[in-house]
């Protein structure tokens, strides 16, 4: 049964339409992740999906029973109520079921999000409000639950509950997101909104991006060879035919359909030019922490007994639960906020620039251009002198977006607006506090790729998976209890690094259990028995046995910690889980034999 079915929906705002007469149909079982650029309409296809909204014209029908609810992009800055007011505020008043059953599941609700019910949702982090608002449209008990960038403000380990939580609850989803990582996880049908239009995939995230690169490609060869029969036909109807006949009659009126058809078409949306304004090379040592901690005035530690060596050239990322201290350390990297006890070194010529995660840099009040330049037409870039309109440009803001008022902004498009400012800033140490929020993907890969090539000192705290793989060379994580560990490489290495630290804890506690009685009898019969050559050879060749099981444990634990292996439903982590355990029994069975044969070679 289809939940959700759009037939013909067009909406215009005066310009070329947004959605331009799309179809689309959501049915029983689908997780649908929407795709496409920043102001491409994605968040006013969730509206009509939703009912908030209706189109200029066409259809949207929700079967009778089916509810549908919406978590939205934007966190409300202000709630009325605590915890539980909120959540009870999403029960449907068409729901006849028993009070004390409302009741029971607003509890389990706030109990399975571990949020506090009695506290004020204003007090609450980014984080917590949106696990408080995923409560209150959960409470309603929706037939198709619409999300709109729900990792935004999140934490990594709240990423990974909700992950695991809307696959347990198998609810239908259709979703817009930024993370890959989440994408890939979760999506089993991708859909793109492109210039009004919706093409749909159902495939893989990755094998998405190679379809859509051929479709591109396509559309630019097609494109091409229209332009020249236009150019051909324009060059024709210039030479002025002289008599005009039925024939050339026609092919004028066919050239005037082509240019009205030329006139129609829309270009993709082309990928942002952004680079970063370098200033002078810093020294060799940016900074050194000897030992720091940190803790407010009655308060426990955040940080405790912290070291690091940052040298120029490093790109550090930091992961952590929100309000863990990621932005307190930064701050004393940064010189900006003193330790309470250890030593902190600066290296010289340090030229920082700043990226706030809540965007507070931009006057609402003022234009995108004059958040830019101020008063001024001019920007200054990389030691050049730019207009600030062609500057925009290349941040994919068109003129007219760029003399709007900043206030009118969606969430992607006031994160490119503080990257446009920050990057004409000279900086040799480059931090970033969760860059990637509302960024579509292709905007994405470009940052990525600038970053990669930066010359400077990054410091970066992400809950972007796959943007930390990508960019960082070495990660800090917060444990909790103010520790703070470095490792090498980005999300995936540290969660590897995690795999073989759990399988080699694993193999030591096998190795050192008491054998079981049966196992221990035939050790104590065989005892002075000598080996025979059967026996010797196979002494000699458990050793590498058991090494392979073992390798084969810690690769098999590394593959369950990849997100992409649960995108099937977990078939495949289900047949990679029982070849674990299998393993994990017979590096057992392989360890106990070598430790009776080893016992009696010299017998």
């Amino acid at each position: 049964m289809a939940l959700l079915s759009l037939l013909d929906v067009y909406v215009s705002f005066g310009g070329p339409p947004v959605l331009d007469h799309l179809n689309l149909q959501i049915e029983e079982g689908e997780r649908v992740c929407l795709l496409g650029r920043n102001g491409a309409g994605k968040t006013t296809l969730m509206r009509i999906a939703a009912g908030e909204s209706a189109p200029d014209t066409g259809t949207v029908t929700i079967p009778d029973g089916v509810c549908i609810a919406r978590l939205t992009q934007e966190i409300p800055e202000s709630l009325p109520g605590n915890v539980r007011d909120i959540v009870t505020s999403g029960l449907r008043d068409d729901d006849h079921s028993e009070d004390w059953e409302k009741d029971l599941r607003v509890d389990d609700l706030i109990a399975r999000l571990g949020l506090p019910e009695d506290r004020a949702f204003d007090a609450l982090s980014g984080g917590l409000k949106r696990r408080c608002l995923l409560a209150k449209a959960l409470a309603a008990k929706p037939g198709l639950l619409l999300l709109d960038e729900p990792t935004n403000h999140m934490d990594l380990d709240s990423i990974l509950w909700m992950e695991e939580f809307l696959l347990e609850q198998k609810i239908p989803l259709l979703f817009v997101t930024h993370d890959r990582a989440f994408l890939r996880r979760m999506a089993n049908r991708i859909i793109e909104l492109d210039r009004g239009k919706l093409a749909s995939w159902s495939c893989d995230y990755d094998t998405d991006l190679v379809r859509k690169e051929e479709l591109f490609v396509a559309e630019e060869r097609q494109r091409a060879a229209f332009d020249k029969k236009l150019g051909q036909e324009e060059a024709w109807s210039r030479r002025s035919p002289g008599a005009r006949r039925t024939k050339s009659n026609a092919r004028m009126e066919a050239l005037v359909k082509m240019r009205a058809q030329r006139g129609a078409m829309r270009t993709a949306t082309g990928s942002a030019k952004m680079e970063i304004s370098e200033a002078e090379r810093s020294g060799v040592r940016v900074v050194e922490a000897e030992n720091i901690a940190f803790a407010y005035p009655g308060g426990s530690p955040l940080i405790r007994d912290f070291s690091l060596v940052l040298n120029r050239g490093d790109k550090v990322g930091l992961i952590g639960p929100n309000g863990a201290g990621k932005t307190t350390l930064v701050k004393m990297l940064l010189g900006q906020l003193a330790p309470t006890s250890g030593n902190l070194k600066f290296g010289t010529k340090m030229e920082v620039v700043y990226f706030d995660q809540m965007r507070d840099q931009i006057d609402d009040n003022k234009t995108v251009a004059e958040n830019l330049a101020g008063d001024g037409d001019t920007v200054l870039v990389q030691g050049r002198s730019r207009h600030v309109i062609s500057y925009l440009q290349d941040f994919l803001f068109d003129p007219s977006r760029a003399r709007s008022k900043a206030k009118v902004l969606s969430g992607g498009e006031r994160n490119r607006l503080l990257l446009a400012r920050l990057f004409t800033k000279p900086a040799n140490v480059l931090v970033l506090d969760e860059p990637t929020n509302d960024l579509d993907a292709e905007t994405l890969d470009v940052l990525e790729d600038i970053l990669v090539d930066y010359d400077g000192t990054l410091i970066m705290v992400s809950h972007d998976r796959a943007f930390l793989d990508n960019v960082v060379t070495s990660t800090l994580v917060f444990e909790g209890d103010g520790v703070v560990t470095e490792h090498a490489g980005g999300y995936t290495d540290w969660r590897n690094e995690l795999a073989r630290i759990a399988v080699a804890k694993r193999t030591a506690a096998i190795g050192n259990a008491p054998r079981p009685a049966a196992q221990a009898k035939a050790a104590a019969s065989t005892a002075g028995a000598k080996l025979n050559n059967k026996e010797r050879k196979e002494l000699e060749t458990l050793p590498g046995k058991i090494e392979q099981l073992e390798a084969e444990q810690a690769q098999l634990s590394v593959q369950l910690g990849d997100p992409e292996i649960y995108k099937d439903g977990g078939a495949k982590a289900a047949g990679l889980q029982k070849r674990l355990h299998a393993a994990e029994a017979e590096h057992s069975e392989a360890l106990a034999r070598w430790m009776d044969l080893d016992a009696r070679k010299d017998a």
